[in-house]
């Protein structure tokens, strides 16, 4: 793979697998995390901070072309952070505002490189199985996610032309550093019963970047062990009444 990929959330979990994946098809990579990679490779640069911030986003941005050419990039920086709408409806904006706007702002900063290059580009969402199938307790996250499935399509409609392609990838639950879930018990609830990897969506990740991928635009694509299509879910947690 040539040229540059911003990644957002990349220090860690899915985003380092992304990340280590195109790094090993010779792609040049930026990450941009409140927390410094822990590991290191050539063709690795590292930008500090909150992906939502244009400011931040726009030097990560800098930084990738100045490597080489911007040919990719990935919204993959999220929030977890349950609230209910009983409870505390300004938590919930926040918290889904915490997990849109990065993807938006990302977006935005990733057409303005492709369109004014003059060049074709490849965008792609983390979305997840909560988009379709929401968990109990989750309602922030699970909305956020629904919109940036939505903001997935939109985008691929109004800059097809421009041959930007945008595609989002929907996933299950995924082992990585961050779960410390039974992983039995979690890969019972996916129809492949087990949980997935990493580099399962990497590889995924990396197939819509490329020009292998160069006929799909506006798509969806699970990477979930068939969780969604089974709906089953360990991790419900449901309001209560007030005391």
């Amino acid at each position: 793979m040539t040229g540059s990929v911003v990644i957002t959330g990349g220090s860690q979990g899915v985003g380092r697998s992304i990340a280590e994946k195109l790094l090993a098809d010779g792609a040049h990579v930026v990450v941009i995390d409140v927390a410094e990679p822990q590991w290191a490779h050539p063709a690795l640069s590292y930008v500090a901070g909150d992906a939502g911030d244009p400011g931040v986003v726009t030097a990560a941005a800098d930084r990738a072309v100045a490597a080489a050419p911007l040919t990719g990039w990935v919204n993959n920086a999220a929030v977890f952070r349950d609230a209910f709408l009983h409870e505390n409806p300004a938590a919930v904006l926040e918290s889904i505002a915490d997990n849109l706007l990065p993807a938006v702002v990302g977006s935005a900063e990733a057409v303005g490189r492709f369109m004014a290059a003059r060049s074709a580009g490849s965008i792609v969402n983390i979305s997840s199985h909560q988009a379709q199938r929401p968990v109990a307790g989750a309602l922030p996250y699970a909305t956020a996610k629904a919109a940036i499935e939505g903001l997935t399509r939109a985008t691929a409609v109004d800059y097809g032309r421009f041959r930007i392609r945008v595609n989002a990838v929907a996933l299950g639950s995924i082992v990585t550093e961050r779960f410390d879930g039974d992983v039995r018990e979690q890969g019972a609830h996916h129809a492949l019963g087990r949980m997935g990897s990493g580099a399962e969506v990497a590889d995924t990740v990396a197939w819509l970047l490329s020009p292998q991928s160069a006929f799909v635009t506006g798509a969806v694509i699970p990477v979930d062990g068939g969780r969604a299509a089974w709906g089953r879910d360990p991790e419900e947690k449901w309001p209560q009444l007030p005391s």
